[in-house]
C-alpha cells in the first residue's frame, strides 16, 4: 500500500511539472511573438544564427549531460521552431512525394510546424523559391558514397537563389513491398542514387530482378503501394506513410551512408561564428587559371571544403566550379578573398554564407 501511495505522489508531481511546462511554453510563445513584432518594426532579419548557437550552447552546458543531449536538442528544436513559426508560417518545398529522404531532412531542419510543399523535381523546388511561392526549399547536394547530385548543382546555374543552411542525414535503405515477401517482387524501383548505393546487395540477392529508376524514393514507395509486384527502396517514413511491409532492412552497400542537404531561400543569414560560404566560378580559358584561384585562397589561409566542376550547357568543354570554403562573407578574410576572385574570374556568383552542419535552426 505504501508503494502505491508513493507512485500516486510521484505522478502528481509529474502532473505539476507538466502544467508548469505548458505555462512556460505559452509564455515563451508570447515572447517570440513580441520579438517578431519588434523585428518587423526595425526590419531586422527573423533568423539569428548567432543567437541560436548561444541558446544550444547554454542549454547543453547547463544540462551537464544529465538529460540525454540528443533528445534535449530535439525537444528544444521543436520548441524554438514552433515559436519562430508562430510569427509567420514558414512554407518549405522539397523533392517529393511525401516520405522521401528530402522530406525527412526538411522536417529535421524546420520541425513539424512548417507547411511542406511536395515537388516532382529538384528543378521545381528551385523554381518555387525563386518565384517567391515558398520561403525555403530543401535539396540534396551530395552523398558520401555516390558523390554530387548533379541536378542540384545544375539548378544553381539556372536559378537566382541563396543557400541558407545545410544539414547531413544518415541514410538507411529498406527494401519494401505490399506483402513483405521478396518472392512477390518482379521490379525494384527507386531514385537512381539509392539504386546505386544498393547495387552490390541487389546484384547478390536479386540478380534476375530488373531495377527501375524513378524521380524519388517516395514515388517508388507509392508505386509499390499500388502494385503488389513492385518493390521499392525507401525510407522508414515511407513504410508508415504508404502502409508497406519491410522485406529487408538496411540494404545499402556501405555503412556510414550520409547525404548532405542544402536549404535554399532568398537571403542568406548573418554570421553564426561557424559558417560556410559557397561560390560559383568560371575561370579564364588558359593554363593555370584554376591554380590561380586556389593560390588566392591559400594565400588568404582560407580553408577549402569542397570543389566540384560542372559543364556549361551549350558550351563544349567549358566548365563552372562550385566551391565551398569555411567562413562567412562577413568575415574580413573571406570578403577580401572573394573580392579578388571576383576580379580575376570571368564568371563569379556568391551562392550564400550559412551555418555549418545542422546544429542551427530557426529561432527568435
Amino acid at each position: 500500500m505504501g508503494d502505491q501511495n508513493n507512485i500516486v505522489k510521484v505522478r502528481q508531481r509529474i502532473d505539476e511539472i507538466d502544467d508548469t511546462f505548458l505555462k512556460l511554453l505559452k509564455e515563451r510563445l508570447n515572447c517570440a511573438l513580441e520579438i517578431g513584432r519588434l523585428k518587423n518594426e526595425t526590419s531586422r532579419a527573423k533568423w539569428d544564427p548567432q543567437r541560436e548557437r548561444e541558446i544550444y550552447d547554454r542549454l547543453l552546458a547547463d544540462n551537464q549531460g544529465v538529460f540525454p543531449e540528443k533528445a534535449l536538442r530535439s525537444i528544444f528544436h521543436e520548441i524554438i521552431t514552433t515559436c519562430r513559426l508562430s510569427q509567420k508560417k514558414t512554407e518549405v518545398s522539397y523533392l517529393g512525394p511525401e516520405a522521401t529522404f528530402t522530406h525527412l531532412a526538411s522536417v529535421k531542419y524546420f520541425g513539424q510546424s512548417a507547411a511542406y510543399k511536395s515537388m516532382e523535381s529538384i528543378d521545381e523546388v528551385f523554381n518555387e523559391v525563386e518565384k517567391g511561392r515558398v520561403q525555403y526549399g530543401v535539396v540534396p547536394v551530395e552523398n558520401s558514397i555516390e558523390g554530387a547530385v548533379f541536378s542540384t548543382l545544375d539548378s544553381f546555374m539556372k536559378y537566382s537563389v541563396n543557400i541558407c543552411g545545410e544539414l547531413q542525414l544518415p541514410i538507411t535503405h529498406n527494401l519494401v513491398c505490399r506483402s513483405g515477401n521478396i518472392n512477390d517482387i518482379q521490379t525494384v524501383a527507386s531514385h537512381a542514387q539509392p539504386l546505386a548505393q544498393c547495387r552490390e546487395w541487389l546484384k547478390k540477392n536479386m540478380a534476375d530482378i530488373p531495377t527501375l529508376p524513378v524521380f524519388s524514393t517516395g514515388g517508388a514507395a507509392q508505386m509499390a503501394a499500388n502494385n503488389p509486384n513492385i518493390g521499392a527502396i525507401a525510407s522508414d517514413l515511407a513504410i508508415k506513410t504508404y502502409e508497406l511491409q519491410v522485406v529487408v532492412k538496411g540494404i545499402e552497400d556501405y555503412q556510414g551512408n550520409t547525404t548532405r542537404f542544402l536549404v535554399i531561400g532568398q537571403q542568406s543569414p548573418s554570421r553564426s561564428g561557424k559558417d560556410k560560404t559557397s561560390l560559383l566560378l568560371g575561370v579564364a580559358d588558359r593554363p593555370g587559371s584554376l591554380n590561380e584561384v586556389l593560390t588566392v585562397l591559400s594565400a588568404k589561409n582560407i580553408n577549402l571544403a569542397k570543389i566540384e566542376s560542372r559543364p556549361i550547357k551549350g558550351k563544349q568543354w567549358k566548365y563552372l566550379f562550385f566551391i565551398d570554403m569555411l567562413g562567412h562573407i562577413e568575415d574580413p578574410v573571406i570578403r577580401e578573398g572573394c573580392s579578388i576572385l571576383q576580379q580575376i574570374c570571368p564568371y563569379y556568383e556568391w551562392l550564400g554564407s550559412y551555418p555549418q552542419t545542422d546544429d542551427l535552426k530557426f529561432t527568435s
